[in-house]
């Protein structure tokens, strides 16, 4: 385990915050117009956003990058493209939904990732 990430085990608490402070900082702020108008109809997009958004999380090390971007990436073709047709038809209130479960999905996927490669061995 990398050494500066200890206070992470002793602290749940301190890791959540961490972890969702990174989330908006990379999935919001780092997401550039190109990426947000475009994920949705172009690989290249939806895979730039994708790689920024997981390289992100690089101090928590290679596994969790990688199982990051497998699900960040998972996560968003979908959810992407759904939201994409939702409010080209107007359903403004599912459009919202879907961006809702789209995020609870990407919190569980960073909060479940972390406690499987560091909390699931601690006693």
């Amino acid at each position: 385990m990398l050494t500066f990430l200890l206070p992470l085990v002793k602290y749940p608490l301190i890791a959540v915050i961490v972890l969702l402070t990174i989330h908006f900082v990379a999935d919001f702020l780092l997401q550039s117009r190109w990426m947000g108008n475009n994920k949705s109809k172009m690989w290249d997009a939806l895979f730039a956003h994708t790689f920024v958004y997981s390289i992100c999380f690089i101090g928590f090390g290679w596994k969790f990058v990688l199982i990051t971007f497998i699900f960040h990436t998972v996560i968003d073709a979908i959810s992407s493209r759904a939201t994409s047709a939702l409010y080209e038809n107007g359903e403004i209130g599912w459009f919202f939904s879907v961006i809702g479960f789209d995020q609870y999905l990407h919190v569980c996927i960073l909060i479940g990732t972390w406690y499987w490669l560091f909390l699931r061995h601690v006693s």
